[in-house]
């Protein structure tokens, strides 16, 4: 798969992870590789009276691979320590040495390994369905010279197997993908410059008559890197599951109400009320009703103090067929409105046979 592939594809398995987008905490473990880049490094005697003799010169590097691993700890707060280990290969891809000394191909490869502890801090824009990081390490590492030989016009240079270890140093920036599928896995894509403090590496130089001299040489090691890998945090919480859907509140039974009407000042129960009181009665039993109400009204015809005294009386007389009807008087709520309440609105002094009532609530 070439690499504008698989960045397409881990962009779109990292989309949906912007909710899960969370500092690092805890443990994690990380890896990666991808395409490592030699700067051209000059090949520079280290003496004086070397350099008079067989000048100096220059070796360039093909596009080569490099690989990282990783184990570190997140802070939780975007911080992280690591301690990694890498490698990268370049082959030489040509060389120059005082000029061409014979038809002669440069050739060689140099390789880079060491051992590196990095800070690193992540930058989290919840926002964003990445997290951008950046960091910098340092340690230790080794550059093995594997047969690399650069001709010239009198002389060559050439360097069979030469191992130095020196101080390390790199720079990291990066983006992290996370996967909303795996709580903790991220994909990663990022750069990195990677260089050693100058080798001092041994080496021979070869004059045109076969002469050989060993001397030591300086030798520079700058690499750039894109990596692309996959990082692991073991103790990023899974998302909570989404809460049950809450039963849904069972509406209290709607309340009944049953009218019963008076003639004209009186307070005596006619058949037809006591059709409906009985009604009343059997819905309290079948219903589970625990609260009655029963309240007295009159119109608007006498005095209020009349009135009032009229519809305890008829709210009493309601009361007491319920109870005849096997209705307890502890389990009813009795009151008298006299015209306080109408249920038609009239001027006062006005007869109105819908406002001579009681009002039976079943709750």
């Amino acid at each position: 798969m070439s690499l504008r592939r698989s960045l397409l594809a881990a962009s779109f398995l990292a989309a949906p992870a912007t909710a899960f987008s969370q500092p690092v905490t805890g443990l994690y473990i990380a890896g990666g590789g991808g395409v490592n880049w030699l700067q051209q490094s000059d090949l520079t005697p280290r003496d004086a009276a070397t350099r008079a003799q067989f000048g100096t010169g220059s070796v360039d590097f093909e596009a080569g691979y490099g690989v990282v691993g990783s184990v570190g700890y997140g802070f939780g707060n975007g911080l992280r320590a690591e301690v990694e280990g890498n490698y990268r290969q370049n082959s030489v891809d040509s060389g120059r040495y005082s000029g061409l000394r014979s038809p002669q191909r440069s050739a060689g490869h140099v390789q880079n390994y060491g051992v590196m502890a990095n800070v690193l801090y992540d930058f989290v824009i919840p926002s964003w369905p990445v997290q951008p990081y950046l960091g910098v390490g340092a340690g230790y590492g080794w550059t093995n010279l594997q047969n690399v030989r650069v001709s010239g016009a009198d002389s060559a240079f050439a360097a069979p197997i030469e191992r130095e270890a020196n101080f390390a140093y790199q720079g990291i920036a990066g983006l992290a993908f996370p996967i909303a599928a795996v709580p903790g896995l991220a994909v990663t894509a990022e750069y990195r410059f990677y260089a050693t403090l100058d080798q001092d590496v041994g080496s021979r130089y070869v004059t045109a008559t076969g002469a050989q001299t060993s001397r030591r040489t300086e030798f520079q090691n700058h690499n750039h890197s894109i990596f692309l890998g996959l990082r692991y945090a073991f103790n990023t919480p899974r998302p909570a599951p989404a809460p049950a859907a809450a039963p849904a509140a069972v509406a209290p039974a709607p309340a009944r109400t049953y009218l019963v009407f008076f003639d004209f000042d009186r307070a005596d129960l006619t058949d037809r009320a006591r059709q409906v009181i009985a009604e009343a009665a059997q819905a309290v039993t079948s219903t589970g009703t625990t609260r009655i109400e029963v309240a007295g009204h009159t119109d608007r015809s006498g005095t209020p103090q009349y009135n009032q005294r009229l519809s305890q009386r008829r709210a009493e007389a309601v009361a007491a067929e319920l109870s005849r009807r096997g209705i307890a008087r502890s389990a009813m709520s009795i009151q008298a409105f006299g015209e306080s309440r109408p249920l038609v609105p009239t001027a006062d002094g006005v007869r109105e046979p819908q406002n001579r009532r009681v009002e039976i609530v079943l709750r």
